[in-house]
């Protein structure tokens, strides 16, 4: 076995890991931050299949894009609560 191949095996070790951990997460900024590496470990994965332009776009939108866009949320979800607070009090 060469180290290409430990190398693949452990990248898809971790995307598994990666996948079944966003799941079980329950607090949410941890969970973001997973997504965001599981889509970068398989912008890594489409790079070794000699697929450069899914690599790049997986790197841009899946931890790109939608992370920007999940810690937006996560920011107005947590003003939304402290606004909540404040009217409970």
């Amino acid at each position: 076995m060469t180290i290409i191949e430990i190398f693949k095996l452990v990248l898809l070790l971790l995307l598994v890991v990666c996948a079944v951990s966003v799941n079980l997460t329950k607090k949410l900024l941890p969970a973001v931050v997973i997504f965001m590496s599981y889509s970068i470990i398989m912008a890594i994965i489409w790079a070794m299949m000699e697929a450069p332009d899914l690599a790049v776009t997986e790197a841009a939108v899946g931890a790109g894009v939608t992370g920007i866009l999940f810690f937006l949320t996560l920011r107005k979800f947590r003003k939304s609560d402290d606004n909540r607070e404040e009217d409970i009090e």
